[in-house]
């Protein structure tokens, strides 16, 4: 094979995934809807939430007990939540493993030992981490209401700057 051959075939594989990787950050591609176990625990109920859901604009906050720049982000995530009210699919998952390295009734102390006030679940099998390519934690992801993701980042957010991605999906 010529070394043009070989430059070129690479360059096309490489503009491919960027257009794919640019096409999913602009929301260009619907995600699929993925059970969510949901814990009992302060302004949660215990059982499956489908996430996210169409319809609704959905945030998602994913989380770990471990992880000192989540609990730090909690009073941020509270404010967040109180400002966009109840016409949001608003959650924070842990995607640990629960079960092996944390219980779920770990994960739910930590929630009400950090004033978590809104629905809380553990992703066990990484499915909807996997779906919105959650890199670390924590990581924030707003999917609109034609479950296109419009924003997704990982680290600490401010209150307005999640309330900002949200709005910019409604």
């Amino acid at each position: 094979m010529r070394r043009r051959d070989f430059v070129a075939g690479a360059l096309g594989v490489t503009a491919l995934g960027a257009g794919a990787a640019y096409s999913r950050m602009q929301g260009d591609e619907s995600v699929k809807p993925v059970e969510v176990e949901t814990l009992d625990a302060p302004g949660s109920e215990e059982g499956v939430a489908q996430v996210p859901r169409r319809g609704e604009v959905t945030f998602v906050e994913f989380f770990a007990t471990w992880c000192t720049v989540c609990e730090g982000m909690m009073d941020e995530v509270a404010k967040a939540h109180g400002e966009v009210g109840d016409g949001v699919q608003f959650l924070s998952v842990s995607n640990e493993p629960v079960g092996h390295t944390v219980t779920r009734d770990e994960v739910a102390d930590w929630w009400r030992e950090n004033g978590g006030s809104w629905t809380v679940g553990v992703d066990g099998d990484l499915r909807l981490t996997e779906t919105l390519d959650a890199a670390g934690v924590p990581t924030t992801v707003v999917v609109d209401a034609r479950n296109r993701v419009v924003s997704s980042g990982t680290g600490r957010k401010t209150a307005d700057e999640i309330v900002g991605s949200i709005e910019s999906a409604l």
